[in-house]
């Protein structure tokens, strides 16, 4: 039994070796590219044509962005068989996996956060934008 148990643990270390890579692509695209990204997202223009154009460019933005967020989560479905090792051989991996999911979560959310955000803004200026020509409109009946 103990030398079943060590070698699926072996295979899982060798499975784990496989998927890092993904999840360093990951990682790395988050880091370099999503946060600087999202960030770029927390100043909204004033206007709502730019409101606008910035809402096209995160939908595009988040396409890519929902891609890696779904490689990412494929990558950690997979080593999802590591809760059940305990032991100290397998603990760094299991270290470095949590580390990659609590990125992973953390981008994730910010990147809905966000998508809700903008949508919400923009919805909400197009109302405040039709509210004024509908007034507009008002008060040139009245003039006229």
């Amino acid at each position: 039994m103990l030398s079943n148990k060590r070698i699926q643990e072996l295979e899982l270390v060798m499975e784990f070796e496989k998927v890092e890579e993904c999840f360093k692509e990951v990682s790395s695209w988050i880091e370099n590219v999503g946060r600087k990204r999202l960030k770029e997202m927390i100043n909204l223009d004033d206007s709502l044509e730019m409101l606008l154009q910035a809402q096209k460019q995160f939908r595009e933005f988040d396409l890519v962005a929902s891609e890696y967020c779904r490689r990412g989560q494929e990558a950690l479905k997979k080593m999802d068989r590591w809760e059940d090792f305990s032991s100290v051989d397998v603990h760094s991996y299991r270290v470095k996996l949590q580390t990659y999911r609590d990125q992973l979560e953390e981008f994730c959310t910010q990147l809905d956060e966000n998508r809700h955000r903008v949508c919400e803004t923009v919805r909400l200026y197009e109302f405040f934008d039709k509210v004024r020509r509908d007034n507009c409109c008002v008060e040139e009946g009245v003039k006229s």
